[in-house]
């Protein structure tokens, strides 16, 4: 069992990490241990390396975002949930995305391996939400609005951010032939 000190240590050093290298994707190492308020040894033993740190980074995120639909599913109806959801999940695929020079192909291809299982969860979960209400097609795949988000993210890197009236052009697209 992982002491409450260790697991606050832990998520100090996360936090802060996420926050350093959104800045500067080439903030060191040290530069997140004082960030976090923390040791280099507590540090280092928690993230051997830069890549294993921005790996937990990412994998982080993952896990917030894709925790983030019963929330949402309850507050609001699902197409609008998927709108919101969809929104994070691409601005996480574009940090990531400005990450790649950080990681190595392995790594690249862990997170992607790593993500995959939780965001089709999440998608499965919110356009069955909505196939249940009709606000949703009922031959919509999860898989291919995984795809789509990839066109999203590239979008909204563009010089005029073309993600949101594409996002409503996907959801738009989603709702039931009448």
């Amino acid at each position: 069992m992982v002491r409450a000190d260790a697991r606050e240590n832990r998520a100090r050093i996360l936090a802060a990490a996420r926050e350093a290298l959104a800045e500067d994707g080439r903030a060191s190492m040290n530069q997140v241990a004082q960030r976090a308020g923390v040791g280099a040894g507590t540090l280092y033993r928690n993230f051997p390396t830069r890549e294993a740190l921005v790996l937990a980074v990412y994998q982080d995120e993952v896990r917030r975002i894709a925790g983030t639909v019963p929330d949402l599913l309850a507050r609001m109806p699902p197409l609008e949930a998927l709108r919101h959801w969809t929104t994070d999940l691409v601005e996480a695929m574009r940090t990531k995305h400005g990450l790649g020079d950080i990681l190595s192909p392995d790594a690249q291809q862990a997170i992607s391996e790593q993500s995959y299982g939780p965001v089709i969860a999440a998608l499965t979960e919110l356009l069955d939400a909505g196939k249940r209400d009709g606000s949703i097609r009922p031959d919509a795949d999860p898989g291919d609005f995984l795809h789509l988000t990839g066109a999203l993210r590239r979008a909204a890197t563009s010089p005029q951010d073309r993600a949101p009236h594409m996002l409503a052009l996907i959801l738009d697209g989603l709702r039931p032939h009448r």
